[in-house]
């Protein structure tokens, strides 16, 4: 008997949707066209409907027992989820019947499969036996910029673009997002310059361009285009944000200026107003950008975004009174992450110790990214209401849907006793967590860090050495090891060492430079020491720094100058511990 290739197309289902009836959960391949049209890029919006294909293109082909065996076969593979062998059939099937729909299907196999190669062939195939199908060179062209082939993507893409010139300039606005994936910015740049060409009068050209230019380091062009953007729609405010963020490179000055005209010609612009009010801030303009606020406020008093802009604006001016106003606003009018508005008040009643309120908020965040953060931080008030074994008791009952999320916990809970200065029951949970996660590196540096206050010193070395054997490139562990060597006088040739490779990794960072000063004090070497522990001081009054600082001071005769800087550390850190035994064994 012979069968007619389109009927057993039909019977198998692959016309219209061609999904994919897999055996474990019902997943679908490819969701239709769809899935093939974003390419895995997540950048397209899908069509109601699939394109229709014209049958009489169509080829004239029966269905040949091996035609059926590949096809039997590909479908056994599928309800097996056995996609290698499904993807392979498929593009043979491709390939012998030249058939579009076949080829289709194959293409949503394979990115369904993630064989991006195998997708791009069956794409290719797509088009080339429907070459008039916008569906087929839309996948091959997200698939070609998938694998950086933008070169073999440029004619596909000018035909996309070229087929809907209504709709192009929203085209060019969505480029760059579905371009971002390739790390060659300058090829990028140069693909939408030439895409370009043919659309020199619309400004959604000129400002994709900009954007390319300014992601591939060439600043000059992105802001002559942008500007040509804007000369091309005027009253274009994602526009003008932008040019004004581009100027804000050479001189937050001259962003302000344009800001400011901009708002003279359309004082309307809301947007830009917020852009403004953020630079005034950044200008320490604070007045200026109160009354901003105050403007933005009385304009908007019905959209729920201006609302929240507003308030997280206030939060960096201190004004918390407008702050709370503002969020409680957003929240009436329906502002739909009122877990983010709850998180940013509790933190705002925090800086206003008001912790009551502070602790209401956080718990009225019940899931989400912010649930654990927010339930870390009621324990931590808690604990510093006193109520220790509560705020413990809370952490714990706390669910962790992983690894990473246990030891957050863990973590969280060994901060809270280790601010209650309980140093042994510290260790005690770290240790305990350890037997868990065995090896987690976080849960290392810090069983470290608690093995030195109880005067473990041999798990303190075993962990850190450890840790720099899991993560070579952690400055923190070097640095760990080298000071404590340097703070008890031991192997200290090693500890300039460890040290010296932590500054390597992070050259800035001042807490490590403090560990550089101190080793070379420790090794007679004053004048490097003396260099790095002020270079460090002058990056961060941090009390220990100012300990360490004081301290080589005071031994070289110095000692009003160490008072000085002793005195500064007391008044911001009046209870540190390292900073008040320092003081209290020189002056004996």
């Amino acid at each position: 008997m012979k069968l007619n290739i389109l009927v057993f197309l039909l019977v198998l289902g692959l016309t219209a949707c061609a999904q994919l009836s897999m055996r474990d959960g019902g997943e679908q391949a490819g969701k239709s066209s769809q899935s093939a049209k974003a390419a895995d890029s997540g950048n397209s919006s899908p069509d109601d409907e699939d394109e229709q294909i014209d049958e009489t293109k169509l080829p004239k082909l029966e269905l040949t027992a091996p035609i059926l065996f590949d096809f039997l076969l590909a479908e056994a593979a599928l309800q097996r989820a056995n996609l290698e062998i499904a993807v392979s059939r498929y593009l043979k099937l491709a390939h012998t019947t030249r058939d579009p729909r076949i080829a289709k299907r194959a293409s949503e196999i394979a990115l369904h499969a993630r064989q991006p190669f195998a997708a791009e062939k069956a794409a290719s195939m797509w088009v080339e036996f429907d070459p008039d199908s916008l569906d087929a060179r839309q996948t091959l062209a997200a698939m070609l910029v998938n694998l950086g082939k933008l070169d073999a993507a440029f004619p596909h893409l000018e035909m996309l673009l070229a087929s809907d010139r209504k709709n192009v300039g929203n085209a060019f606005m969505q480029l760059n997002q579905l371009l971002s994936r390739n790390s060659n910015k300058s090829e990028i740049l140069r693909l939408i310059e030439k895409l370009a060409v043919p659309y020199p009068k619309l400004p959604e050209v000129h400002f994709a361009i900009s954007q390319a230019a300014w992601f591939a380091g060439e600043y000059e062009t992105a802001q002559t285009e942008m500007e040509q953007a804007l000369s091309l729609r005027p009253d274009w405010e994602i526009a003008a944000v932008q040019n004004g963020r581009m100027l804000q490179r050479h001189s937050n000055i001259d962003a302000a200026n344009f800001y400011r005209a901009y708002l003279k010609k359309y004082p309307e612009t809301t947007e830009v107003r917020i852009a403004y009010t953020r630079l005034l801030v950044e200008l320490n303009e604070k007045e200026l950008a109160r009354k901003q606020l105050r403007d933005l406020f009385e304009k908007n008093q019905k959209d729920a975004e201006v609302m929240v802009a507003i308030g997280l604006i206030s939060t960096e001016l201190y004004d918390f009174d407008m702050t709370e106003i503002s969020l409680k606003r957003a929240l009436a009018l329906g502002y739909k992450d009122t877990s983010a508005i709850y998180f940013h008040l509790a933190r705002v009643y925090e800086e206003m110790q008001q912790t009551d309120l502070a602790m209401e908020f956080y718990r009225q965040i019940r899931r989400g990214g912010r649930y654990l953060p927010a339930q870390i931080r009621y324990a931590d008030l808690l604990a510093q209401k006193g109520q220790l074994d509560d705020a413990r008791l809370h952490i714990q009952q706390l669910p962790a849907a992983n690894d990473q999320q246990t030891a957050h916990l863990i973590l969280a809970e060994a901060q809270i006793l280790r601010r209650a200065g309980s140093h042994q029951e510290v260790f005690r949970i770290l240790d305990r967590g350890l037997e868990k996660l065995p090896d987690y590196p976080e849960l290392l540096y810090d069983r470290a860090l608690a093995a030195d206050k109880i005067g473990k010193f041999e798990i303190l070395e075993k962990d850190l050495r450890k840790l720099i054997e899991l993560k070579p490139d952690n400055a923190h562990a070097y640095n760990a090891l080298g000071y404590s060597f340097a703070e008890r006088g031991l192997h200290l040739p090693e500890a300039l060492q460890l040290i010296k490779k932590a500054v390597e990794l992070s050259p800035d960072d001042p807490y490590i430079m403090d560990s550089l000063g101190w080793v070379y004090y420790r090794m007679g070497n004053i004048s490097d020491g003396l260099n790095y522990l002020t270079r460090a001081f002058a990056i961060s009054r941090d009390s220990e720094i100012a300990a360490h600082l004081g301290e080589v001071l005071w031994t070289q005769g110095a000692r009003e100058d160490a008072e000085d800087v002793w005195r500064s550390a007391l008044e911001r850190d009046p209870g540190n511990e390292v900073l008040l035994e320092t003081i209290e064994r020189l002056k004996k």
